[in-house]
């Protein structure tokens, strides 16, 4: 037997289309979709997961990931350029770190939709 939910009335209430007509719900609907392109490649959830424990240069995050250098530092580019990491450059070494604001922003916003 398959349910219609679209003719549930306490279904229809509850999904309330209009909410996402607002200038607000739309950037934060683009924002979610965003991030979810962002950290959709699993080497970029891999380096999330290495930045939550500790702070580490390229060099330490490739060879966990057994990945080329440069591979890991375009992904980097793309996680820090959506600010979800952190870099501090100390001399020649670069050391990423996780943005853990940002983090808990769009996880906050990701609980809203899901």
């Amino acid at each position: 037997m398959e349910l219609d939910f679209c003719k549930s009335k306490k279904l229809t209430k509850q999904l309330k289309p209009d909410s996402y007509k607002s200038q607000k719900s739309k950037k934060q609907l683009s924002e979610m979709a965003n991030f979810l392109k962002v950290i959709s490649e699993k080497n970029r959830l891999k380096i999330l997961r290495i930045l939550q424990k500790n702070d580490f240069c390229v060099c330490e995050i490739w060879e966990n990931l057994n990945l080329s250098q440069n591979l890991v530092s375009h992904h980097l580019k793309v996680l820090k350029d959506f600010g979800l990491v952190d870099s501090k450059k100390e001399g020649t070494r670069v050391t990423y770190s996780l943005n853990s604001k940002n983090t808990e922003k769009y996880i906050k916003l990701l609980s809203r939709y899901i």
